[in-house]
């Protein structure tokens, strides 16, 4: 089910205080996630699968053999596995504000957080405190 406007703009501000109270801890969460690969690393893989391709297919056909066990082909398939992981998991990583996490300043407005005006650093975790205290007051 999608979120609407307000979820997703609320979500966005969790996102961006998170960001600005703890930039490490959170590009370690956000760095869990699948990255799309850059067309340069979609090249390497692609070049790595093909020669694994290639050891699949000539370690069949080598006399070079472990017992029965074609070796050179086991290592083949690990190539083109090793590959197909590099496709998947290769890309550069980007936080919400469109800035690697190693970027000392992001540039605010960039990135699905900065949209619309800019948001003071730090004012996020204030107002929830905040409205923590008023709510305890009100329930005593």
């Amino acid at each position: 089910m999608p979120l609407s406007e307000h979820e997703q703009r609320m979500l966005e501000q969790i996102e961006s205080a998170l960001y600005a109270e703890d930039p490490k801890f959170a590009s370690t969460v956000r760095g869990g996630r699948l990255r799309s690969a850059t067309g340069r690393r979609r090249l390497q893989a692609a070049a790595l699968f093909a020669i694994g391709l290639f050891l699949l297919v000539a370690g069949i056909a080598a006399p070079i053999k472990l017992g029965d066990f074609p070796i050179i082909s086991l290592v083949g398939f690990i190539v083109m596995f090793s590959a197909g992981v590099l496709l998947l998991i290769g890309g550069p990583r980007m936080n919400s504000q469109g800035a690697r996490p190693g970027d000392a300043n992001p540039t605010p407005g960039s990135g699905p957080a900065g949209r619309g005006k800019q948001r003071k650093q730090g004012g996020f975790s204030s107002r929830m405190e905040d409205r923590f205290r008023r709510r305890f007051e009100q329930d005593n």
